[in-house]
């Protein structure tokens, strides 16, 4: 479990090293006015170095005490999607292994609404729901969530031991026995795959939401620091969300290494 713990870790502090790097450099060497792009360094001390004589309202505290509710909100759309759109995937993930007719009668539609972009059709749903809403918010992160993770929840679902599965029907287990102790545990890394992958899903569709609907959290707020120029604050407020989202994802893929190496399985079965 150690070992497990520790390329967890050790993958999370790389991702972080490449995505800052690639920050700087995009930065450095993009031509872009220093006083539009600011790098890493810049944002450090935008929310945690205050500047010399600097008034009340300006300090550093300040700058994080204005991105606090904007992120909290943010987090608070992003686990609407997060949850919901990895409930209804692994539900039906599970009705298809069980049914072949709802297979065939689901299936044709899910892959009908993957196969239109969905800023295109976001303007139905917030028609629909009404703009503003949370529901909106819900059902535009469970899209985003809902196909990948439905994919990854089929493909582990689909990948169980026919023997296995034949010796629990000569025992006299049903499909619903079978699914339970032999699908589900094997398909156990590809839900978690389906979890990390769900974690940045449902980051951008709240962050569409916030921008096409509803006007809060960091989504909604992006526009506004861009027409306002206060791009200290704009990039503040996509460092920060970013920083989530990885920290987040290395969580989920932290407690799948554990919970795989307790299990004696491999990740790469996924």
């Amino acid at each position: 479990m150690s070992r497990a713990i520790g390329r967890s870790l050790l993958n999370a502090l790389a991702t972080l090293v490449v995505v800052v790097a690639l920050w700087q450099a995009v930065v450095s060497f993009a031509g872009v006015s220093p006083y539009v792009a600011k790098g890493p360094l810049d944002v450090f001390r935008f929310l945690f170095v205050d500047e010399a004589g600097a008034a009340p309202g300006r300090l550093a505290a300040d700058n994080r005490e204005a991105m606090r509710p904007l992120l909290t909100q943010t987090l608070k759309d992003s686990s609407l999607g997060f949850v919901a759109g990895l409930a209804i995937a692994i539900a039906l993930a599970l009705a298809f292994s069980l049914s072949k007719v709802v297979e065939a009668g689901v299936m044709p539609l899910a892959l009908l609404l993957r196969s239109v972009p969905l800023v295109s059709i976001s303007p139905v749903i917030i028609l629909i729901t009404g703009r503003g809403s949370t529901a909106s918010v819900a059902v535009i992160g469970t899209i985003v969530v809902l196909f990948p993770a439905l994919a990854s929840a089929l493909f582990g679902l689909s990948r169980a031991s026919r023997e296995s599965l034949d010796l629990v029907h000569v025992y006299g287990g049903g499909n619903v026995t079978a699914l339970r102790k032999v699908s589900i545990p094997g398909a156990l890394p590809s839900l978690f795959a389906a979890a990390r992958v769900s974690v940045p899903g449902a980051v951008t569709g709240a962050l569409l939401a916030e921008w096409l609907s509803t006007g809060q959290g960091i989504g909604g707020s992006i526009q506004k620091f861009s027409a306002a120029a206060k791009f200290d604050d704009l990039w503040a407020s996509v460092a920060l969300i970013t920083a989530i989202t990885l920290l987040l994802y290395n969580v989920v893929q932290l407690l799948e290494n554990v919970v795989l190496a307790r299990m004696g399985m491999s990740q790469q079965q996924a």
